[in-house]
């Protein structure tokens, strides 16, 4: 086993602990003495022989904007010859608390973590309170910088008796890491998901996965991109979950894993 240094030993003992916790919304395979749902340690104990990202660039999206102006309707490239919005204001749970500030909030958790682990990393706008880059600029930014993965973060709003999450990537794909390497990082990304407990959406996509061509930052992204929806906001228990401090620390530490497994070649 390769050394690890005291800050990544440190990300990993906050992962085994986020790893015990058994929070609604996430369907979670071993079950203790009194019946009550425990979460794998998988993610942590793979952790430990994964230490793959030094030297590393991630690309971080947090869908969505803090604050909207009148240029959010302004029309941008969808990468397949026609037009969308620059940017949408994203959906929130019933009880007010909205989806950007979750993207938000779960991207900066997995900052810290990725960078403890020896990644550098760019966030596509700089708070949760101001107007950010239309979509077309976050995936232009995310290819000038040479990432290695490029990650946006989202969630869903379905009918409240659906749940899950789901991984998008661009297809059919419009160049040849698209076609290759995106599928591998959303496969990759999925079993990570599932393997720390969370459940595939069972009202959209299959086992997971959802190709789409109406993505403007996935068709015109030429590093390997996925876009997670971490789970439909208006389903009680997920919306629980999103609105926790200790539920956004498991989805970040989720999608961390699921990163660091498509870098390591799992």
């Amino acid at each position: 086993m390769r050394a690890k240094s005291a800050g990544y030993r440190s990300v990993l003992l906050v992962a085994a602990a986020a790893a015990t916790l058994a929070l609604p919304g996430c369907t979670i395979p071993t079950e203790t003495a009194a019946g009550v749902t425990a979460a794998p340690t998988t993610t942590a104990a793979e952790l430990v022989q994964s230490a793959v990202l030094q030297g590393k660039t991630v690309f971080l999206d947090p869908g969505h904007n803090g604050a909207n102006d009148a240029g959010m309707t302004a029309q941008v490239p969808t990468g397949r010859g026609g037009t969308k919005e620059c940017q949408t204001t994203g959906t929130a749970a019933d009880g007010g608390y909205p989806e950007h500030t979750l993207n938000w909030e779960v991207a900066s958790q997995m900052r810290t973590e990725l960078e403890n682990l020896g990644a550098r990393v760019l966030l596509s706008r700089a708070d949760d309170s101001s107007v950010a880059a239309c979509v077309d600029k976050r995936a232009a930014d995310a290819n000038a910088s040479g990432a290695d993965v490029v990650v946006a973060i989202h969630a869903d709003s379905a009918a409240p008796d659906q749940r899950g999450f789901h991984v998008c990537f661009s297809a059919p794909p419009l160049n040849t890491v698209q076609a290759g390497a995106s599928v591998a990082f959303a496969t990759s990304m999925r079993d990570a998901l599932q393997t720390s407990g969370f459940t595939p959406a069972t009202y959209v996509g299959v086992a997971g996965l959802l190709p789409r061509e109406d993505l403007s930052g996935l068709n015109l992204s030429e590093r390997p991109s996925i876009l997670v929806e971490l789970g439909n906001m208006r389903n009680a228990d997920e919306a629980a979950a999103m609105t926790s401090d200790a539920g956004r620390a498991r989805y970040a530490q989720a999608v961390v894993f699921g990163i660091v497994r498509y870098l390591d070649g799992r």
